[in-house]
């Protein structure tokens, strides 16, 4: 089963009596009445990072990715909770200190505070956290609109080529190495966004899994169908110039995940105002498509104006 499939099946009928829990098909819990945003993640060696030897950068990556989900609702995260199961090869001293130092410096940068959370005795390393924050209102999934411009923050595919890198699939020089590796583990989040999402979007995401499936998700619910145009979709000069070199292609990686941008739609009247608030913010924010009617196939469209197929359409939970 897929991670959809799983849950429609066997839990989302366990919530038919608690709006909040939105159907389960959300990032998030959002109790309206009390103005309470909260998102749980978990985070396993060998498939959500390879492995421990930088401690210090997976814990940030983990946290940064968790806090995502807030920050794509028009949320500004308030309190963490984190749950970490392991062993002692994994919580050595050293390690122990990485991780408290890191997790103090992000606390800082995005205004957090740790609350509490869980430790147990584990062979398999991962982590849970569980974020949350305070809001009159959040950007549900579900809510496009017939003839909605499609927009995406920063820049897609570093993320990915940084993880090809670290697992020895793709070698590139020291300087690219490190922009790549420095984008797997540091996802930029658009914090600065976060006040003005509310007013512009109709729908969000974060996207975690990948442009593709996580703008599925976006609209799973809605008889809706999407155009995206594979020359908008924005990459960083070094990804271009690495396509350039390796003779890669665009739509292949720009899909893999890990990139926590915000993927969101809104009614076109909004597109000025959204360029100021890109110029206001330092946000980059790019419109790569448009959210038609379910009765049209979604395709992918390159600069020829021709169709095109992504290979990979993301990460899928498979169980």
């Amino acid at each position: 089963m897929q991670e959809f499939e799983l849950v429609n099946n066997f839990f989302s009928n366990l919530t038919k009596n608690n709006a909040s829990a939105l159907n389960l098909n959300d990032d998030v819990f959002f109790d309206k009445r009390k103005k309470i945003v909260i998102s749980v993640d978990t985070y396993n060696i060998n498939t959500h990072f390879i492995d421990f030897k930088s401690p210090n950068l997976v814990i940030k990556k983990i946290l940064r990715s968790s806090i995502s989900d807030l920050i794509c609702k028009g949320v500004k995260p308030k309190f963490y909770f984190i749950a970490g199961s392991g062993n002692k090869k994994n919580f050595t001293k050293k390690n122990l200190l990485k991780i408290s130092k890191t997790l103090k410096d992000e606390q800082k940068k995005y205004n957090i505070n740790l609350c509490g959370g869980d430790t147990t005795f584990s062979n398999k390393l991962s982590f849970t956290i569980t974020s949350l924050g305070y809001s009159n209102n959040i950007v549900y999934r579900n809510k496009s609109r017939l003839n909605d411009d499609i927009y995406v923050t920063g820049n897609l595919g570093d993320s990915f080529i940084g993880l090809q890198i670290l697992k020895g699939k793709i070698k590139v020089n020291t300087k690219m190495s490190k922009f790549f590796i420095k984008k797997y583990y540091e996802p930029n989040l658009q914090f600065n966004l976060i006040d003005y999402l509310l007013k512009l979007a109709n729908t969000s995401i974060d996207i975690s899994d990948g442009l593709i499936d996580d703008l599925n998700k976006m609209i799973n619910r809605q008889n809706f169908s999407f155009h995206i145009f594979e020359n908008k979709i924005p990459v960083s000069k070094t990804l271009t110039r690495l396509i350039k070199i390796k003779k890669l292609k665009k739509i292949d990686i720009i899909s893999r995940g890990d990139d926590y941008q915000i993927l969101f739609t809104a009614n076109h009247t909004k597109s000025r105002i959204i360029q100021k608030v890109s110029k206001i913010t330092g946000v980059k924010i790019t419109k790569i498509g448009k959210i038609i009617s379910g009765k049209n196939k979604s395709k992918i469209i390159n600069k020829k104006d021709k169709e095109i197929e992504a290979k990979n359409k993301g990460y899928t939970h498979q169980f």
